[in-house]
């Protein structure tokens, strides 16, 4: 069942489990604003357990990148493809959001994006990376991170 992203009444559905559940609505939210502003496209996001495979080739990469796995699990995800660009992303129960920028034109730009919701800690997987903050209307204070991919996925 897919659940188009409403940014202007930004809902918990779908999160309820995280302890950080309306900071990550405002991040998801955050992220439907982005998408409709940049490229004019909804953004629809399905429950995890419809989106396996989408979720598997998000934490492939972030294994063979990086060895990183993720231990909180994935609530929601989505894999949209705009504009040339695969915008695969994944929400998870900590307050965690993944999403992965992969130009589908080799040797396009590829990189991993992580961001964390306001109210939770940096998890140990992620414990290397720095991050930087940003002020958000709809999510408070999002903390963000990436690194570039090598691969072909």
């Amino acid at each position: 069942m897919t659940d188009t992203v409403d940014f202007t009444e930004v809902s918990t559905a779908g999160l309820e489990s995280s302890p950080v559940a309306e900071a990550l609505a405002g991040l998801r939210a955050n992220e439907a604003r982005y998408f409709t502003n940049k490229y004019g496209v909804a953004y629809a996001t399905v429950p995890a357990a419809e989106a396996a495979d989408t979720i598997a080739w998000v934490h492939r990469i972030l294994k063979q990148e990086r060895g990183i796995e993720i231990a909180s699990p994935p609530l929601e995800a989505i894999d949209q493809v705009v504009d040339g660009i695969r915008w695969p992303g994944v929400f998870y129960e900590s307050g965690l959001a993944i999403n992965v920028l992969y130009t589908l034109e080799p040797g396009g730009k590829r990189a991993v994006g992580f961001k964390l919701s306001e109210g939770m800690e940096v998890p140990e997987e992620l414990s290397a990376f720095k991050f930087a903050r940003q002020r958000s209307k709809l999510a408070g204070t999002i903390r963000g991170s990436f690194f570039v991919i090598k691969g072909e996925y």
